[in-house]
């Protein structure tokens, strides 16, 4: 029965990968899914697969089983030892074999194509995060990061002294070796990476002490980043030659920055605009006012001018004092949401002022139609009186203003009037 685990998906590698890159992969998950670093309560499980999948696709005949049968034991029922009933049809000399033969061409490649290792070093991405000041102002920024880096003892060859590159022995140059077995079906054959020379077509016959014979050794790389004013997340860059080292003196891999804005506390970028809350007095909003607000560059203050009679929740636009358009002149605007507060910390002569204000305009008409159930005869409001005497307190009580203004005095009954009343 076929093996329903997938060895190349528990590592995280192509079905092509080269054994450098399985042993990468291997690396990576073992160091965090190891018990002693990983407390997950599946981690010791998942550290057996990791160790499982590895030892299999690590092995050139277990993963040509894998590869071909689904399982790293071969032909399911007969094991690792194939019989050979090639002759199961006499000996007319054409067997089962031959059949097999015609399908897979005899000492080909085993239905797969030769592909031999990649030498050419490998392009790196990193991801750089700035703040927005600095993506606003531009700025150069310092990267630190571990790449394969050529050998210096070397020169990036692979040779000590005295010593050369030749061409694999076993492989011949192609980087792949056939195997041919047996089987009860007749004449199997698999195509893999050649395991002396790992698929380059290549050895080194006197290896470099500190790189191995690779030509590049791992080293803690730094870089200085160039991040221009106006840039937004998702800008990328390329650097070219930082990064990953090629096989003995192959072409070395460049290195990718992405850049990433952090989400700012006073400012919310939209394209070039940036948008910001600013908190107005009531009385201020009413009269109208300017309020300063520190802007994205160093140094820098934006004027805001409040209009008169502001409401709560209006944009207010300034032209220019956003962010900078990256790669041309100009910036974006600075739009302010405007939060309108009441104050709670008024005197009470300033209550009565806006007490007074309040009042003013409930004669001149301003106020609510069904204000006037509360008017008297005389056209004074009892709703004003209460409201300066209330303001005024138990302490100070100036003179109220509103208080017995255009009131009739009230006339006492005669008896003429009472009388008439009678019946």
């Amino acid at each position: 029965m076929a093996d329903s685990k997938d060895y190349y998906e528990i590592l995280g590698v192509p079905r092509d990968a080269d054994t450098d890159t399985i042993r990468r992969a291997f690396r990576r998950k073992a160091a965090t899914l190891h018990p002693d670093v990983n407390k997950a309560p599946d981690a010791e499980e998942k550290f057996k697969e990791v160790n499982e999948a590895y030892a299999v696709l690590s092995d050139e005949q277990k993963r040509a089983n894998y590869d071909r049968y689904g399982t790293p034991d071969g032909p399911a029922g007969f094991g690792g030892g194939y019989g050979d009933v090639s002759d199961i049809f006499g000996g007319g000399g054409f067997g089962i074999d031959d059949i097999f033969d015609t399908f897979f061409g005899g000492g080909g490649r085993g239905g797969q194509s030769a592909r031999r290792a990649r030498t050419r070093g490998r392009d790196m991405g990193i991801r750089l995060t700035v703040s927005l000041e600095e993506a606003a102002a531009g700025a150069t920024k310092t990267l630190r990061y571990d790449r394969l880096a050529t050998c210096e003892t070397c020169g990036g060859s692979g040779t000590a002294d005295g010593g050369g590159v030749k061409t694999c022995p076993r492989c011949h140059g192609s980087g792949r070796v056939v195997e041919v077995r047996r089987t009860v079906l007749g004449q199997m054959q698999t195509e893999s990476e050649c395991p002396q020379c790992h698929g380059t077509g290549q050895v080194v016959d006197k290896p470099c002490p500190d790189c191995h014979g690779e030509g590049r050794r791992r080293v803690h790389e730094e870089v200085q980043v160039n991040v221009p004013a106006g840039v937004s997340s998702g800008w990328t860059t390329t650097l070219g030659g930082k990064g990953e080292a090629g096989l003995r003196g192959d072409a070395t891999g460049d290195l990718v920055v992405s850049v990433e804005v952090e989400q700012h506390e006073r400012f919310e970028r939209r394209g070039d605009d940036l948008y910001c809350r600013v908190t107005v007095d009531a009385l201020a909003a009413i009269v109208g006012t300017t309020v300063s607000v520190r802007g994205i560059l160093d140094g820098e203050t934006v004027a805001v001018p409040i209009p008169a009679g502001c409401q709560f929740g209006q944009e207010v636009r300034v032209e220019r004092r956003g962010m900078p358009h990256m790669g041309r002149i100009g910036r974006g605007d600075l739009v302010a949401l405007v939060e309108v507060t009441v104050p709670t910390d008024l005197t009470q002569k300033q209550l009565l002022e806006v007490a007074g204000i309040v009042a003013e305009r409930s004669l001149d008409g301003d106020a609510p139609a069904d204000a006037s159930d509360d008017v008297k005869a005389g056209g004074a409001s009892t709703g004003k009186d209460e409201a300066a005497e209330h303001f005024a307190g138990e302490g100070w009580v100036p003179k109220n203003p509103f208080k017995d203004a255009g009131r009739k005095k009230p006339t006492r009954g005669t008896g003429r009037s009472n009388k008439g009343r009678r019946r």
